[in-house]
């Protein structure tokens, strides 16, 4: 299926709406019915049919059938926040008993999820170091039914062998979830190497306004069904209507936003690698890459996220560069068509940040790339670094 097509045409059903070139929003909760029999045949089918839009909504449809399409999946499911699809699928696919392993640096409330939440529930986890494959068959135990990956990871951006990893949970009859927020679904395809289930954080990229928090979960009918009627329906955190309208409008300039961020970036990458106040530059596929092989074979392009450290002595110095950024907004997120910048600094009081058993560096800066053209960014790190 083109992307163009699914882009701007797939699940619209135009014809349907007289003719409206954008999708109507159904901001209705509920859904009525001419008899028994018709009621009795959607309850039986709800991730298909409209009932009631805790279960299934039009508008938030044509969104499932897109990011389904998206990442070559059977179905998808929409959620309220990266970190509701995470947890619903995770909570879906484990139970009383049961071991997860998990990369060592995950998106910070999965790792509370993992950590701090399944425990209490007779869940355990290892977390492991996946940049080396072995890791994780060595972590395995008889009682292992789940892999989570996040490759690259959304700060410093290690990546794992996704076909090695759903190998060798194959092979032990676990399943394998990966959070591809990174990459986008244009530049990795995750269920193609052989994962499972593939989660969003559809905040960044693939609504890219900085207007919705959303997730997404894509996998096979079995699995999403599963998902949909235990966690999603049981802990209801859908996206709403509007929401999923908002969503469907930032997907139509997807392909076109994340080239430009590219190109972008890898401008900026060239600018600060060769900079002296630079000790260190982290982006999947550049010279620095540690694993510039494996990005060449798993990713078909490069994301607007980096990560720098820059030659601050102490605390003070960060809070000087911070301050003189003007291009850059200081803020959590990213993947939208704002650059932004987010210091490590800003965790230092948090208790998760000091719990947490590799510490990141207090002079690590992550830098998402907006729509700004290059040299804009460029001549507002440089006065940043001046700084120093």
């Amino acid at each position: 299926m083109d992307l163009h097509y699914i882009l701007n045409h797939l699940g619209e059903d135009r014809a349907s709406h007289r003719g409206a070139v954008a999708p109507p929003i159904y901001q209705t909760s509920n859904f009525c019915f001419t008899d028994v029999p018709g009621m009795r045949e959607a309850l039986a089918d709800e991730l298909k049919t409209p009932f009631y839009s805790r279960g299934n909504n039009p508008t938030v449809e044509t969104l499932r059938l897109k990011l389904a399409a998206l990442e070559g999946a059977a179905e998808a499911l929409a959620f309220g926040s990266g970190a509701a699809a995470i947890s619903a699928a995770v909570i879906a696919l484990v139970g009383q008993g049961d071991h997860i392993v998990c990369v060592n640096r995950p998106y910070s409330w999965t790792r509370v999820l993992l950590r701090d939440m399944l425990p209490r529930f007779g869940v355990r986890t290892t977390f492991v170091d996946g940049t080396d494959s072995a890791n994780f068959a060595a972590a395995l135990t008889p009682q292992t039914r789940l892999i989570v990956v996040e490759s690259p990871n959304s700060m410093t951006f290690e990546q794992q062998d996704l076909a090695a990893v759903a190998q060798i949970a194959k092979a032990h009859g676990a399943l394998t979830l990966c959070d591809n927020s990174w990459a986008s679904p244009l530049h990795q395809s995750p269920l193609a190497l052989g994962i499972d289930l593939v989660a969003h954080s559809a905040t960044k990229y693939l609504n890219g306004h900085s207007d919705v928090v959303a997730g997404v979960v894509c996998g096979s009918a079995e699995l999403i069904q599963r998902i949909f009627r235990g966690p999603f329906m049981t802990l209801g955190a859908l996206l709403s209507p509007h929401d999923a309208w908002l969503m469907i409008r930032g997907l139509r300039t997807l392909e076109v936003r994340m080239t430009r961020t590219a190109q972008t970036t890898r401008e900026l990458a060239e600018y600060l690698s060769a900079h002296p106040k630079i000790t260190a530059l982290y982006l999947p596929g550049s010279a620095s890459d540690s694993q510039r092989e494996l990005s060449q074979s798993q990713l078909s392009g490069c994301s607007g996220l980096l990560s720098i450290r820059i030659a601050a002595e102490d605390l003070a110095a960060v809070d000087r560069f911070c301050a003189s950024l003007k291009c850059f907004l200081l803020a959590c997120s990213w993947g939208s068509y704002e650059s932004l910048a987010f210091p490590v600094a800003c965790l230092l009081n948090e208790q998760s940040y000091r719990s947490t058993s590799q510490p990141l560096p207090f002079d690590l800066i992550r830098l998402s790339v907006g729509l700004e053209p290059a040299s804009a960014l460029i001549a507002d790190l440089d006065e940043a670094l001046a700084a120093l």
